[in-house]
């Protein structure tokens, strides 16, 4: 079953996962066309492959620990740390521990609206 996405002026829970973090799933939270909000869970190990989005990107830590590279460097996140990127830079991250991430992703402006 797939999970619903937020409407407007609800109230999302993005709390840590604590015990239940090895079989919690990724998923979307918001989704619009302007953006886009998701938890990524990744276990200790898992990694995401260096690659851009279109729009401005934050990834914010809420559990365990990632390697997080971008700009030429490689910057350890624990809970509680947030990046943010530019639109098209490349970036990627790697778990150090089973982890969940909190990434809001703003979609590029359409040409013409």
């Amino acid at each position: 079953m797939a999970l619903a996405h937020a409407a407007s002026g609800d109230l999302l829970d993005i709390r840590p996962l604590g015990p239940t973090l090895p079989q919690a799933k990724s998923h979307t939270l918001v989704q619009s066309p302007s953006i886009e909000i998701f938890r990524m869970v990744l276990p200790a190990g898992r990694t995401v492959a260096p690659h851009r989005v279109a729009g401005a990107i934050t990834v914010q830590c809420l559990e365990g620990a990632i390697e997080f590279e971008a700009h030429g460097r490689v910057i350890e996140m624990r809970a509680g740390h947030l990046v943010y990127l530019e639109p098209q830079a490349m970036h990627g991250l790697k778990a150090l521990q089973d982890s969940s991430v909190l990434v809001t992703l703003v979609h590029a402006a359409v040409r013409g609206a």
